[in-house]
């Protein structure tokens, strides 16, 4: 079992989709809608498993735009916030995809991962501090709608990444500032990551322990070339060690 040692870390920070919640598969799904309209006639369809989790998982949703259509050689013009949902431009892509996303979750709702949440209550226990991150500006919503806001002292989402400038995956700023606001170096703050340019993000911002999930079974090798320390297929294989449980001293 791979474990969490807390003589070392002070703070695990949690990337939010396909990690905390339960909503990586209705992404993968609305970028399917997408880019199947868009590329009818043009190219072979997207495929949910290998194009969502090469170019797709893990970027801000503009970037993922960019490189999903880079990788079929299609160039679009960038066009702006503006843009109709559908618009032949990057913007007007990502809008539609993130309408698609926003309706699938206003009608069935965000679920948490039950072996997450079991984790995030025995950190909280042994005393060590939580964040989520995520490059969308849905993440607090999503977040509380899943009922676990609560178990996180810091948020850090797409709407502060927009505000202070910050990078998407794989550089480091989304953890970084995660780091920040938990007032600890990061050196003695865990990732848990899904993505590979997550895993990397965190390898490159010199994080304490890198913790990849590979619910598909299908990335551990490209996760631990990027950076993991350990890769697991559901968090229920990660332990906590190293800080006895607050009121069991």
């Amino acid at each position: 079992m791979t474990t969490f040692d807390l003589t070392a870390l002070r703070a695990v920070v949690f990337d939010t989709d396909g990690v905390v919640t339960d909503t990586a598969r209705v992404h993968a799904a609305a970028w399917k809608h997408v880019f199947d309209g868009f590329l009818r006639g043009r190219s072979a369809p997207f495929d949910v498993r290998a194009d969502y989790l090469t170019y797709v998982d893990g970027r801000p949703r503009l970037d993922g735009v960019r490189t999903f259509l880079a990788s079929r050689g299609v160039s679009l013009p960038e066009g702006g916030p503006d843009d109709g949902p559908g618009a032949p431009t990057v913007h007007g892509l990502g809008r539609a995809k993130d309408e698609l996303f926003v309706r699938e979750i206003a009608q069935h709702g965000v679920a948490a991962f039950p072996s997450t949440v079991e984790l995030l209550h025995e950190l909280r226990r042994r005393g060590c501090r939580t964040a989520v991150v995520s490059a969308s500006r849905h993440c607090r919503s999503m977040v509380a709608s899943a009922g676990v806001l609560h178990l996180f002292d810091v948020l850090v989402d797409g709407t502060d990444a927009a505000r202070l400038g910050l990078p998407g995956k794989p550089d480091p700023a989304l953890f970084l500032e995660a780091a920040r606001r938990l007032d600890l170096p990061a050196g003695q703050v865990g990732v848990v990551e899904d993505a590979v340019p997550g895993v990397e993000a965190a390898r490159r911002g010199g994080f304490g322990r890198i913790v990849a999930v590979d619910r598909s079974g299908t990335r551990a090798a490209a996760m631990l070339a990027a950076g993991a320390d350990a890769v697991v297929s559901d968090l229920a294989e990660a332990g906590v060690t190293g800080r006895v449980p607050v009121g069991r001293r």
